[in-house]
């Protein structure tokens, strides 16, 4: 059994696609990063980097439960315990592994930034900076889907299910057939899935539940995720000695 600590970010979606693909059996336990539930002493046991997703294996190696952060890296994990979604040829393997990195080093965070400068700063520059990298970024994604199906060469991947939840939204994005062809081919064909259908279908659920708990939450207990000085104050009082 896969216990997944998370909320439906993205990062927190590719692992549910994963989960659903592999067919391992899994439940979701609500991490409700609104109200810091990211900063208690039991998910700092499972994710010392008080973020999400985080997992539990409860058969891990050896058979005993092993415990997991960082998503991509959970992806990899899942990967090698199934035999699922990673080429077992050295040369497939490293192209994937490639575009795994792809979304977490660049495509992820450079995502972030420009959703943080756009909707929640009046910065100019950052809303530029940020805007135009990920423009970047998505060419250079387009070019790599112009010349292979999959993101990792003729396979559907980890390296997919990593990046699909990043770009959900094509148009939230300004992306259409016209500009990114290769995209939209390949994003209507990561939908296509079932298991991707069913990720997309709980992730709505989930969030729904855990929102509602949210806004219904007292004020105070509500916090910021964007408030940097206070998620690092919380951390310090959560893990002082």
């Amino acid at each position: 059994m896969i216990e997944l600590y998370s909320y439906p970010t993205s990062n927190g979606q590719k692992l549910m696609i994963m989960l659903e693909e592999t067919g391992l059996p899994w439940r979701h336990i609500d991490i409700n990063i609104r109200l810091g539930d990211q900063f208690s002493a039991e998910h700092l046991q499972r994710s010392p980097n008080n973020k999400i997703p985080a997992i539990i294996d409860t058969e891990g190696p050896g058979g005993k439960p092993y415990t997991m952060m960082e998503s991509n890296a959970i992806l990899f994990y899942l990967a090698e315990k199934t035999g699922q979604f990673l080429p077992a040829d050295p040369a497939g393997r490293y192209d994937v592994l490639q575009w795994l990195i792809f979304q977490s080093s660049h495509l992820g965070p450079m995502m972030g930034q420009a959703n943080h400068f756009n909707n929640h700063t009046d910065v100019q520059y950052g809303k530029d900076r940020y805007t135009q990298e990920v423009a970047r970024l998505l060419r250079v994604f387009e070019n790599r889907l112009a010349q292979n199906e999959w993101v990792g060469g003729s396979t559907y991947s980890i390296a997919d299910i990593a990046i699909y939840p990043w770009c959900r939204n094509p148009a939230s994005l300004k992306l259409d057939a016209s500009t990114h062809p290769a995209f939209m081919r390949w994003h209507k064909a990561v939908e296509a899935r079932a298991a991707v259908q069913r990720a997309n279908a709980m992730a709505g659920e989930i969030r729904q539940r855990m929102d509602l708990a949210s806004d219904t939450a007292e004020a105070d207990k509500r916090i910021s995720l964007y408030d940097t000085r206070d998620n690092l104050d919380r951390l310090a009082r959560a893990t002082a000695r």
